[in-house]
């Protein structure tokens, strides 16, 4: 069982390995990296590359480690029992399954994503440290040991919001995605746009990067945004030309909402336009 990438996703080789470490070591795959470089479509792809089932779990702030094992309803079960409900005499029928339950008993090995850890309270990564390390855990309300038929492959993600904790951090192997340079960003452009002409996408690249790199950016344009910005083109049939202009005017690249997010980094542009048609007086 090896990762080796798919046709939907580029996988450069230093991640190529990190996956299969992590799958060889059975420990989860702790992946960071900035917004938009594929960390959470990762989990997808390992599971599509190795025909396994994906069980995603999305953290939140309000995310308790809890709910990933088990959630008792007793509201319910104390409603039913006044309405004399026969369902109220097995408590199991009041006990929701959370996602780590369901990977630990999958007829075959899954893949599971804990999506965007660093969301959730600070203690939430320790109180998954036994469960994730010994596949186990135990049910109160039914008095039952949970274990894992097979260990899953576990991905995990994070923005980095939050430090994690050391204990944490040991039992997992880690990664870190690094932005694409132009090579590996050609041929994710590629696989999304299978024959684009290829000098819009060196003009587009080189925009892309030269905006990456402006100084006091508060939000750099990520992978997603890109490809959003190239079909826009596309469908606009905006050439390679109108994007070398160098127009003082026209300073901010056509489309801009796609790859500039919020007011700051567009007023960021709109006073770098006016400083350069006052200096090109």
């Amino acid at each position: 069982m090896r990762f080796e990438g798919t046709k939907g996703y580029v996988a450069t080789d230093d991640l190529k390995v990190a996956v299969n470490a992590a799958i060889t070591l059975e420990r989860p795959l702790l992946v960071k990296g900035e917004p938009g470089t594929g960390k959470t479509v990762l989990a997808l792809e390992i599971a599509r590359a190795i025909g396994a089932e994906l069980l995603e779990w999305h953290v939140k702030s309000t995310t308790k480690a809890q709910q990933g094992l088990y959630e008792y309803d007793a509201v319910s079960r104390l409603r039913d029992s006044q309405l004399g409900d026969e369902r109220v005499k097995d408590i199991r029928n009041y006990i929701k399954r959370g996602k780590l339950w369901e990977a630990f008993v999958a007829d075959a090995r899954p893949v599971l994503l804990i999506d965007e850890i660093d969301k959730a309270d600070i203690e939430f990564p320790n109180d998954l440290l036994q469960e994730l390390d010994r596949m186990e855990f135990f049910v109160y309300e039914t008095g039952e040991t949970v274990k894992a038929r097979r260990r899953p492959i576990v991905v995990i993600t994070s923005n980095n919001e939050k430090e994690l904790p050391d204990a944490f951090l040991r039992r997992c192997f880690f990664h870190y995605i690094r932005f694409p340079d132009e090579e590996t960003m050609r041929a994710i452009v590629e696989v999304h746009f299978p024959g684009i002409k290829q000098r819009l996408v060196a003009e587009a690249l080189r925009l892309f990067y030269e905006i990456r790199e402006v100084p006091g950016l508060k939000k750099k344009p990520s992978t997603s945004e890109l490809l959003d910005w190239l079909k826009l083109l596309m469908v606009e049939d905006i050439g390679p030309d109108t994007l070398r202009e160098r127009d003082p005017k026209k300073l901010i690249p056509p489309l801009h909402g796609a790859l500039l997010k919020n007011e700051q980094d567009v007023h960021l542009f709109e006073r770098l336009a006016f400083m350069a048609r006052r200096d090109g007086r």
